[in-house]
């Protein structure tokens, strides 16, 4: 097994280990990232005549993240809506490419490679 601070060549990598870096490299440098679930919500207002009270609820947008182990919840306007839609998706993404990436070097170690 290789030291540990030493870097493995991409010649060692699989096919599919590569492909996963390079999609990984493009989406950091490419596009936004941002952590956190987005949460939509639905209330009435309490006002008379207005279209909740038949049902009709007033829809809003907060994304929500843990930090110090708290939950923060922040509204995003709907003129924000579609691009924190999008950075959160492509954190998504990395996460689950970072995972996959992650199995290769699990199996590494277990193989004792």
């Amino acid at each position: 097994m290789p030291a540990p601070d030493s870097k493995i060549p991409k010649a060692k990598m699989s096919l599919r280990e590569r492909e996963m870096r390079s999609r990984l490299a493009q989406l950091i440098s490419s596009q936004g990232m941002l952590r956190g679930t987005l949460d939509e919500r639905a209330r009435t207002c309490g006002k008379a005549n207005c279209k909740c009270v038949r049902g009709e609820k007033h829809v809003s947008l907060y994304l929500v993240v843990r930090e110090d182990g708290k939950l923060r919840h922040l509204y995003v306007p709907e003129s924000y809506a579609t691009q924190v839609r999008s950075w959160v998706q492509q954190y998504q993404k990395s996460l689950a490419l970072l995972d996959e990436i992650s199995g290769f070097y699990w199996l590494r170690v277990q193989n004792r490679e």
